[in-house]
């Protein structure tokens, strides 16, 4: 086994916590062809019955959308997150949504950064599938995704990877 094949085994999984409770499912099974197809990027997506999404990581906010449907974070690796609130929820300009945490701050793990008033967003006929992206995944070894598992917020591990 060559030096470099041994140092790609030595590199550590890191963790992507829970952004909210819910079941982890596969992006390809979103309606939304941008996540379905990743044209944004690579990881997993969460059918949610929280109403409380917070940092899946440590890192900095790097922009949180003046409607609150999504945020996007830079970890201290290099990996860059985005979580995106529901599908086409950016339609309903923030209402439903409740900014805690301005941008350009660091964030730890579990952290809350949005509320969303999600009986009052579904009853809009919105959906709350929210897709966890990493959105340079050109950065990224493997992507190892706990579909099917249903998750704790802040708490359970809804993928790992793997960097370069």
């Amino acid at each position: 086994m060559g030096a470099s094949k041994i140092f790609t085994l030595l590199k550590k999984n890191n963790k992507i916590a829970a952004p909210i409770s819910g079941k982890v499912i596969d992006l390809k099974s979103i309606n939304d062809k941008v996540f379905s197809e990743k044209l944004a990027g690579d990881g997993v997506a969460i059918e949610p019955t929280g109403n409380v999404i917070v940092a899946p990581a440590d890192g900095t906010l790097s922009l949180v959308f003046k409607t609150g449907h999504a945020f996007s974070m830079k970890l201290n690796n290099g990996v860059e997150l985005l979580v995106h609130i529901g599908l086409d929820t950016v339609e309903l300009e923030g209402k439903g949504f409740e900014i805690l945490v301005k941008e350009k701050k660091f964030v730890k793990c579990g952290q809350p950064i949005i509320k969303i008033d999600r009986d009052w967003i579904l009853e809009k006929g919105y959906s709350l599938t929210t897709p966890v992206i990493i959105t340079n995944p050109d950065m990224i070894l493997e992507i190892k995704g706990s579909i099917g598992e249903d998750v704790e917020v802040g708490q359970d591990t809804i993928f790992t990877y793997r960097v370069k």
